[in-house]
């Protein structure tokens, strides 16, 4: 007798400044089944000092949560767990330290995502688990930020991340939990201020439904079927009244809400501060609550990227359109760095895969920096791929596209290239000889397909076998070869070229 195969589990973290959550699910045929799901409250945003540094109790806090996750991840594939870190992890300047200290603990990489890739992700959890049709405004207050996206079935319109949250407001405007209507107002009128400059457009968007998403929304919820508010939408006017009942206390500790958990009393004032300005700001009506979030949205792109369109490629196509980049000399680029890398790493795994398809997408965006002005276009290329919103890609991706395509060309000057957390610098060596490698073979611009060209790797000694005679009929592409010897040679490489 055949045994059905076991489904497929895949994992995702959500690394918050609030609370992190792992959510796992099993992948039975199209759809996803959620069977375990775990929450630990670990406020990291609370140890940010004004430097912007995380103290060790925060890190330590957050590090014991990985460890308590690690033991429920055990016999995971890598390409079974996706873990994204949100605000706190952002903003830290050592988040390095925290990243480093996590490798010991728990094997997967921590994706640091940006403001606008969280707001996407949070989307997309909340669009796979809402049975509604039509656009939807969906909202998610989170320890250090506030995701406010427009879209429509799986697709975003609009997506902005402000810097509010409800541990950061709560330090700020509710310092040792002191309630009162003066800071409830100042609270509520910084949210306000933040949500001015994108509330017109969000008004002209409109939208059909209100939703809202994780901790903070979710307690707000609760605490109004408490109050007797049975069917438990949020509007305006319930609002208002939630704030009259919390300021009748003087305390965030002596705050006794029926529906409120212990663990969210300390930042629940700050969290009905923001939402009030939110809804006061876009002129909502009525909201409902959504369980998916980020990690579902993370969940259901991970799963959607082995059935579907990388989300990546279609950002990378639209990045090209929008810089007018030359499509047809891309394209060469890119299939001449795909063919050469092959060479290089004919049995690529999990990790130099992953670099590899960022090689394809940096050869593809290569010259966006022309759209800005050709001396230099390495270095506006870098900073378009660097600081652009790139959906799908996270911070180290970005930052890994970007150190690509500026060292392309020119002098390689290794020492300003970036820090990284997932990838190791010597991955990315070979990535940027075979960039600069296909840029160089193709800089005619020729229509005419390059003929066979083999390339050897042995670490830092590299050796290039071009056609005999070849070099006679292409005396520009030589010389460019022979001054791409010279800047290997000054960067401690060898490039040996055969003909």
């Amino acid at each position: 007798m055949i045994e059905n195969p076991r489904p497929r589990e895949i994992a995702a973290i959500d690394i918050g400044s609030n609370s992190f959550h792992m959510v796992v699910a099993r992948v039975i045929g199209q759809s996803l089944q959620i069977i375990s799901r775990h929450k630990q409250r670990v406020q990291l945003a609370s140890g940010l000092d004004e430097q912007h540094n995380l103290d060790q109790s925060a890190i330590q806090r957050g590090l014991n949560c990985l460890a308590m996750f690690a033991e429920r991840l055990q016999g995971f594939e890598p390409e079974n767990v996706r873990i994204a870190a949100t605000y706190t992890l952002r903003q830290a300047q050592n988040a390095h330290v925290f990243l480093k200290r996590a490798e010991g603990i728990i094997p997967y990489p921590i994706e640091i995502i940006p403001g606008t890739e969280e707001a996407r992700l949070i989307y997309l959890g909340v669009a796979h688990t809402q049975p509604e049709n039509g656009r939807k405004l969906v909202i998610d207050i989170g320890g250090g930020s506030t995701e406010l996206v427009i879209g429509e079935n799986f697709d975003t319109h609009l997506l902005y991340s402000k810097h509010m949250g409800c541990v950061s407001y709560n330090q700020h405007f509710f310092a040792k939990g002191k309630i009162n209507a003066k800071n409830m107002a100042a609270a509520t009128l910084a949210a306000q201020q933040k949500m001015e400059s994108i509330a017109n457009q969000y008004r002209k968007k409109s939208w059909q439904y209100a939703v809202g998403s994780s901790g903070t929304i979710k307690a707000i919820r609760e605490v109004l079927i408490g109050m007797g508010f049975s069917d438990g939408i949020i509007t305006a006017k319930r609002l208002n009244q939630l704030t009259d009942k919390i300021l009748s206390y003087k305390n965030a500790d002596e705050m006794d809400l029926t529906g409120l958990s212990e663990d969210r009393k300390p930042v629940f004032a700050a969290g009905v501060a923001i939402l009030n300005a939110v809804f006061c700001s876009l002129k909502i009506e009525e909201m409902t609550f959504s369980d998916g979030a980020l990690r579902e949205g993370l969940l259901y792109e991970m799963e959607d990227r082995f059935r579907h369109s990388d989300i990546r490629t279609r950002t990378a196509s639209a990045m090209a359109t929008q810089y007018n980049v030359d499509m047809a000399q891309a394209e060469r680029v890119k299939d001449t760095a795909e063919y050469l890398y092959s060479q290089i790493e004919p049995q690529p795994g999990l990790t130099k895969s992953e670099l590899s398809t960022l090689l394809g997408w940096g050869a593809l965006l290569h010259e966006a920096g022309l759209s800005i002005s050709y001396p230099g276009f390495h270095r506006h290329s870098a900073y378009l791929l660097r600081f652009s919103t790139m959906p799908g890609f996270n911070l180290e991706q970005q930052t890994v596209l970007a150190t690509l395509v500026r060292f392309q060309r020119k002098a390689l000057k290794l020492d300003e290239m970036p820090e990284l957390s997932i990838y190791k610098r010597k991955h990315l060596y070979p990535l940027i000889r075979t960039l600069r490698l296909a840029v160089a073979l193709n800089g005619q611009r020729s229509e005419e397909s390059l003929p066979a060209i083999a390339v050897e790797a042995n670490k830092e000694n590299w050796r290039l076998a071009l056609p005999e005679g070849w070099e006679e009929s292409n005396k520009l592409l030589a010389a460019d070869l022979r001054q791409e010897q010279e800047y290997w040679a000054k960067a401690g490489w060898q490039l040996t070229i055969d003909t």
